[in-house]
């Protein structure tokens, strides 16, 4: 088990008071993008692609803590961009523990191991880092050569001096299992406290559109991934959205169940698809029309969607809403999934692996820095 079990009992009391009180669009992680400004270019994300005055403009702390406030999710995510550009960041995560809420912020570690003294290590503070697999691979994903060493660096001196760390890897079509699961090991042996991973989503802006997964290949994927675990591997996330993953459930997305809020307001539907902004949070709960998201929808743009922030949060629910739900999951964090026909899979030539990264122009050093 790798989520602390504070928070824990933090979110569980938080989903059955909902629960009893007859609420069904409460959110569980809000996702806090305080700029969309970046240090890098990845090939198969959409957020930096934004025109250059628009990656100028950031949210302000008070801005940051109105939206957690309204939305009173117990958990907020920072992703972007890169929060650690932001001026006022420290600012920001300070406030945000004040508030007791639970932090992931969400980094590319460029920058890590420099801004690592002005932060307090706290029980509500994670600094989640990019990481999608092992060095080529992900020098490959991020489109930087020696971005790998330099965000485990980060991490190590993180973990040193006592910071709750977990790696967050997205995995695309053509990921080699052997290498994903020799990953696993990499990381736990430099002591984070779990790992996040998800399948990329297909952002409509990412450059490069050929490398996003469908549904049963995702499945495939993660059953060879997650099946015939070592008990030295741990997850950062629920088992139950791990299951999920690998074809072992069936859930649809709660696509309230993370919302987003940035610099043009409250992104509609989620932080993965712009159909629109609210100004306020009750405006965004009241007026989108959940019925038409999620992949029993029938919504092409949610077809082949099952990253976390839609279907974890359904994972979540499920696990804390009843006695055979919370069984299922406490299984889940111990199990290790003995499954002779994944085994197969594994064996499966793969793809060829990158030989070169791929070239797409970063962003200008000016939007690197505020």
């Amino acid at each position: 088990m790798a989520v602390p079990i504070s928070q824990m009992w933090t979110v569980a009391t938080y989903v059955v008071k909902n629960r009893l009180a007859g609420k069904k669009h409460f959110p569980l992680v809000l996702m806090l993008e305080p700029l969309f400004r970046c240090s890098l270019a990845c090939a198969g994300c959409g957020k930096v692609q934004y025109p250059p005055h628009i990656l100028k403009r950031q949210l302000t702390p008070e801005d940051c803590f109105r939206a957690v406030e309204e939305c009173g999710a117990p958990m907020v995510s920072i992703p972007g961009g890169e929060p650690l550009l932001h001026p006022q960041i420290v600012q920001i995560v300070n406030g945000l523990i004040a508030r007791r809420k639970y932090i992931y912020l969400c980094t590319n570690a460029l920058e890590l191991k420099r801004r690592l003294p002005e932060f307090t290590p706290s029980k509500y503070l994670t600094f989640s880092v990019h990481l999608d697999g092992l060095r080529e691979h992900h020098d490959f994903s991020v489109c930087r050569e020696g971005g790998y060493d330099i965000a485990v660096e980060g991490i190590k001196e993180a973990v040193r001096r006592g910071f709750r760390v977990t790696p967050n890897a997205t995995f695309f079509d053509g990921t080699d299992p052997n290498s994903v699961r020799a990953f696993f090991d990499e990381v736990m042996a430099i002591g984070v406290e779990g790992v996040v991973l998800s399948p990329g989503y297909s952002y409509d802006k990412a450059p490069d559109q050929n490398r996003f997964l469908g549904r049963a290949r995702t499945r495939r994927l993660f059953r060879a991934i997650l099946s015939n675990r070592k008990k030295s591997w741990k997850f950062n996330m629920s088992p139950l959205f791990l299951e999920f993953l690998m074809g072992k459930r069936n859930y649809d997305c709660t696509p309230w169940g993370s919302p987003a809020y940035n610099i043009f307001g409250w992104q509609r539907p989620c932080y993965l698809l712009q159909d629109g902004y609210a100004e306020t949070f009750q405006e965004l709960i009241r007026t989108t029309r959940w019925e038409d998201y999620g992949a029993g929808s029938g919504n092409p743009k949610c077809a082949n969607c099952m990253v976390s922030c839609g279907y974890e949060p359904t994972a979540v629910v499920d696990g804390f809403g009843s006695l055979r739900g919370l069984f299922a999951m406490a299984r889940g964090w111990f199990g290790l999934y003995h499954d002779p026909a994944a085994l197969k899979l594994l064996d499966e030539p793969m793809p060829a692996g990158p030989s070169q990264l791929v070239q797409i122009d970063q962003p200008d050093r000016e939007m690197a820095n505020p």
